[in-house]
């Protein structure tokens, strides 16, 4: 019995893993703002924890939380549009 409630509560996180990460993928290719200050704005009332935005390779890339998982989210400034998102470990 212990190790079937163990089983549903490893399966249960993992599905709520998974659903953290397909929420943060649906952002690719949404309008997040061509400024760091829109960009974290959008973040944030989208429930992210925005911990930082720098410039790198050209992109805006912002580290970002949300249900205690972390992401790098990549925005080109010319567009404003996020171009990817990925997990961070």
């Amino acid at each position: 019995m212990k190790t079937l409630k163990q089983t549903i509560v490893l399966s249960s996180i993992g599905i709520f893993t998974l659903a953290g990460v397909a929420l943060a993928h649906s952002l690719d290719g949404s309008y997040a703002g061509k400024s760091k200050t829109e960009i974290t704005t959008l973040l944030q009332d989208q429930g992210y924890e925005v911990r930082d935005i720098e410039v790198e390779d050209d992109l805006l890339e912002a580290y970002a939380m949300k249900d205690g998982m972390r992401f790098e989210i990549y925005v080109d400034p010319n567009t404003g549009n996020i171009v990817k998102v990925e997990e961070d470990d």
